[in-house]
This record gives structure tokens, C-alpha cells and sequence, in this order.
């Protein structure tokens, strides 16, 4: 007898609808196959599935069993595909009625005892077939995340034995509600206030412009001037995530087997991987390609201290996220596209030994063995990175001195009124999109009215620095996310003369 059961899996950001056929006869020695280009979590699933379903208190049929996973086409991927060939199997062998699993969709991982885990996607996997499925069993710890889909029926289950109860109606489950999110830092002041850091007034004047306008930022000091202390607590200046970004953000975690408390990611990521991090780490990629740590910074904030010890080819792969906010990992059987919209936030020491523009101490380094070390950043990767902040050293006054700058949540209200101008500016672009730092060439044009004092100035500086026409461009975002905290239509003089002064390494500051 041959029985389908409807089932899923993601490839890249995509879900796949698969068919679990399952052909059960007594012709032949007794076998148990699985064809349809399996991955070797599901061949070994063989022997989860025979245990699975005799500790269950049913019996696996000592027959021929052959499990088809169409489209036969597709290569197939992840331990998810357990329960719905455990259940393929029961349905061939008449155990259970196979029509009462249609419209229903199966996904999970077994034990050895019949219980059910849990398995990587459920999430994006609910919301690309809750128009083909209205019913998602799946295990109970992947439940919570997928509930959050409206026009969907989800039911966790335990165990097998709890699903073919809840199928054949002798023990109905109760629906999973989506319960409210509770962020466990919904008063971040209270563990990462920016006034904690003692000085550094205008390296936090720089922090605020960059969540302003969602602007990538370099940190230029040495050891221990509050490089790292600063950019933990930047996060906290950008707006809350919004229910879409909420939900974007999980999907990528959820694939990445990420996802903490299986409930959805209600504050913005912050990633800080260290500088021995492999490409595929940082990328994505692998045998069982998942999202890097740049797919996992998505609307949020990746921070790379000491930038220029990450390997060349790590750095360099920073490039086509920070133009195009994806990547694209290319393989011999697909290809696949994963978001990467952050904020790159990177620190770096200004000379090898950290002390060049520290006034107390006396740098070790020769002029050859500076320019090496500044030259590991690219200048086409530097192009792309708005505002170059100096961290200087702290006084002794400063240090001693209390700690009474600005809290987060002052600050955050000025980069919240910042973004209202420019969502209202961008009304026709998605919530995510209505910021400065992604305006199109067009926009830029539009938007960006120079006085005339401004222009020269612009174009004076322009023409003595020999910049680029990408950081022209970036001058001229941050100049208007400069005069939209201001409240200004117009970009000033001052406005344009602000954010010449952010690209320090432009003007060759320590060549």
C-alpha cells in the first residue's frame, strides 16, 4: 500500500513543500530505503524510526519500505523529515487511516523513544505554507515560533504516540496561542546606559548620528579608551524592532538553530564574532549551509573588534552586504541569498602597538609598520563605512570625574525623531528602507539641497582629498541625517563641515 504525508524543509531563506511517499510490500526481502536525494541526517533517520515507532506500542512492518521524498529533484536537508516518514510508514501499513493526515502539515525530529525534538525552521517553514496547509503539527518545543503566523492551526506534540492519538480523534490536542513577548532587557538602561562611559562626549555625539541614519562606524583608539564599551551599548540607541523586523530577524535565527526561549527576536542583534572567525563562519555557507554571523546581524549591529586582524578574505566579504544588504552564497547545486542590513560597527587600535596618538605613551612603531597595518582594510571596504571616530585615551580628571552624561533613553528620543522625518520622507519605502543611509541615487539628488556655502565647501574638499564617488555619497547621507536632527530641510554649512570631520582616515591623518 503506498501513503503520502505532506512535510517541508528550507533551503537557504526558501521552504520546499515535500511529499513523504512511503510504499510498503510484501514482495521481496525486508528493506527500508529512502530515495529522493537525502542528506545523511535523513538516511541515518532509519534507524530513529524503527525504534521510534516500535517504543511507541506500534510494529514495524518486517517488508519491503520504500520512502520517496518528491520532488526527487531537490536535494534534502535536516532531521525534520523523521515524523512524517515515521507516520508515512504507519498509514502503508494500515495501523492508521492515511486520509485523516491530509491537509495537515508534519515536520520533527524523533528518539529512539518516540518523543518528538525539535528542528531547525519551523518558523519560515509556517509562514511560506499556511496558504497550502491550514493545520502544522510539529514538536512542541518549535510550537511557540510558529504560532506567531496568522491563518495557521499549530499544534505541538510530545511524542509520536500524542499525534496518531490527536489524528484519529481519541485524544485531541489543544491549539498553541502565541503568548505576548517578554524581552528580558526591556530597560536596557539598567545594564548598558551610555552614560556609563566617562567622556568621550564626541565620540557619542558620532553614535547618535550613525542611529540616526543607520550609518556604519570605525573606532580609532588605544587599548582601553572605551571603544568596546561604547559599541555595546549603541544597539540601545536604535528604534525597537517592529513586528515585520521582528519576524525577519527570527526566521534567520530559527534556520540557523539559534533561536533562544523558541519565541520570536524582540531586540536587535548584536554579533560580535572574534577576529579568528573562518569565512564560512562569517558568510554563511558550509555543508549544511546556514546564515553567518552577517546574516545573523540582520537589523542589527555587528561589531568586529581589532578589524584589521580579521583575515583579508573575511574582511573583504563585508563588501556586497553593506552595499546590497544580502549575501549571496554560490555552490555547485544552488545558489542561495541570505539578508545582511546592519550596522557595522568596527574598532580598531590606530598602529600596531595601539599607542601612536596616545599622549602619555611613546608608539614602538616605524612609518612602514603603520602603513602596513592600516593598509589591511581596503580602501573600497573603508569607502563604505560613513564615520571614522577617534577614541582618545582618558585623562586622569576624566576617569576620576562622575559619570553624568546623557543616559540611553535621552539620546534615543533625539534618533527617534530623526527617523520620523525621514519615514515621512520615504513614505512609499518599507519601515526598514525609509532611512538615509539606504537612499538611491535618485533620492540622494532629491533630497540632499546643499546651500551654496555648503556646495563649495563640499566641493573643495572634494577635489583636494581626490575621494571617491561612494564617499562623496556617504558625505552627503550623513550631511543629511545631520540637518534632519536639526529639523532642517536645507544641508548647511556646518551640517557638510560635521561629517567631512567623521573621515579622518580619508584625509590620511597618520600617513
Amino acid at each position: 500500500m503506498i501513503s503520502k504525508v505532506n512535510s517541508g524543509c528550507m533551503i537557504g531563506m526558501e521552504s520546499q513543500q515535500v511529499t513523504v511517499e512511503t510504499d510498503v510490500t510484501a514482495s521481496g526481502l525486508p528493506s527500508f530505503s529512502i530515495i529522493g536525494l537525502p542528506d545523511s541526517s535523513i538516511k541515518e533517520s532509519r534507524a530513529r524510526i524503527r525504534s521510534a515507532i516500535r517504543n511507541s506500542g506500534f510494529s514495524f512492518p518486517a517488508k519491503k519500505i520504500t520512502i520517496n521524498l518528491a520532488p526527487a529533484g531537490m536535494k534534502k536537508e535536516g532531521s525534520g523529515f523523521d515524523l512524517p516518514i515515521a507516520l508515512g510508514i504507519l498509514a502503508a501499513s494500515e495501523q492508521i487511516d492515511g486520509t485523516l493526515m491530509d491537509n495537515i502539515l508534519f515536520c520533527g525530529e524523533l528518539s529512539l523513544t518516540g518523543k518528538l525534538c525539535s528542528f531547525k525552521g519551523a518558523l519560515p517553514l509556517a509562514i511560506s505554507l499556511k496558504n497550502r496547509f491550514p493545520t502544522f503539527i510539529l514538536p512542541v518545543s518549535n510550537s511557540r515560533e510558529a504560532s506567531h503566523v496568522d491563518g495557521m492551526i499549530i499544534f505541538g506534540a510530545r511524542s509520536l504516540d500524542e499525534i496518531i492519538r490527536h489524528v484519529t480523534g481519541a485524544e485531541p490536542m489543544e491549539p498553541v496561542k502565541p503568548r505576548q513577548n517578554i524581552s528580558s532587557l526591556k530597560n536596557p538602561s539598567d545594564l548598558w546606559d551610555l552614560s556609563d562611559v566617562k567622556g568621550q562626549e564626541h565620540v557619542k555625539r558620532g553614535l547618535e548620528i550613525a542611529a540616526s541614519g543607520n550609518h556604519n562606524i570605525l573606532l580609532i583608539g588605544p587599548p582601553g579608551s572605551g571603544k568596546s564599551m561604547l559599541a555595546k551599548r549603541f544597539p540601545y540607541l536604535l528604534p525597537d524592532l517592529s513586528y515585520e523586523e521582528s519576524l525577519e530577524t527570527t526566521k534567520i535565527y530559527s534556520i540557523a538553530g539559534e533561536l533562544k526561549n523558541e519565541d520570536l527576536v524582540d531586540e536587535r542583534p548584536f554579533r560580535a564574532p572574534h577576529h579568528t572567525i573562518s569565512y564560512a563562519a562569517m558568510a554563511g555557507g558550509g555543508v549544511h549551509t546556514r546564515p553567518g554571523e552577517i546574516s545573523l546581524a540582520h537589523n542589527g549591529v555587528l561589531f568586529l573588534d581589532e578589524f584589521p586582524e580579521y583575515r583579508r578574505d573575511v574582511i573583504e566579504t563585508l563588501r556586497q552586504p553593506l552595499e546590497s544588504g544580502e549575501i549571496s552564497i554560490s555552490r555547485a547545486e544552488r545558489s542561495i541569498k541570505y539578508p545582511s542590513r546592519f550596522i557595522l560597527i568596527a574598532a580598531m587600535n590606530p598602529c600596531p602597538c595601539g599607542n601612536l596618538t596616545d599622549p602619555k605613551k611613546e608608539c614602538r612603531c616605524n612609518p612602514g609598520q603603520i602603513q602596513k597595518y592600516l593598509s589591511k582594510i581596503s580602501g573600497p571596504l573603508l569607502d563604505r563605512i560613513d564615520i571614522h571616530l577617534e577614541v582618545p585615551r582618558l585623562n586622569y580628571e576624566q576617569l576620576s570625574g562622575k559619570r553624568s552624561g546623557e543616559t540611553t533613553s535621552r539620546v534615543k528620543q533625539r534618533v527617534l525623531k530623526a527617523r520620523a522625518i525621514q519615514r515621512e520622507r520615504f513614505a512609499e519605502k518599507s519601515c526598514h528602507l525609509a532611512i538615509n543611509a539606504y537612499m538611491s541615487p535618485k533620492e540622494l539628488d532629491k533630497h540632499s539641497v546643499l546651500s551654496k556655502e555648503a556646495e563649495y565647501i563640499l566641493k573643495t574638499v572634494i577635489l583636494e582629498m581626490g575621494l571617491s564617488a561612494r564617499a562623496y555619497d556617504k558625505i552627503l547621507k550623513l550631511s543629511r541625517t545631520i540637518a534632519d536632527m536639526e529639523g532642517s530641510e536645507v544641508i548647511n554649512t556646518h551640517n557638510v563641515s560635521e561629517a567631512i570631520g567623521y573621515r579622518c582616515l580619508d584625509r590620511n591623518l597618520w600617513g
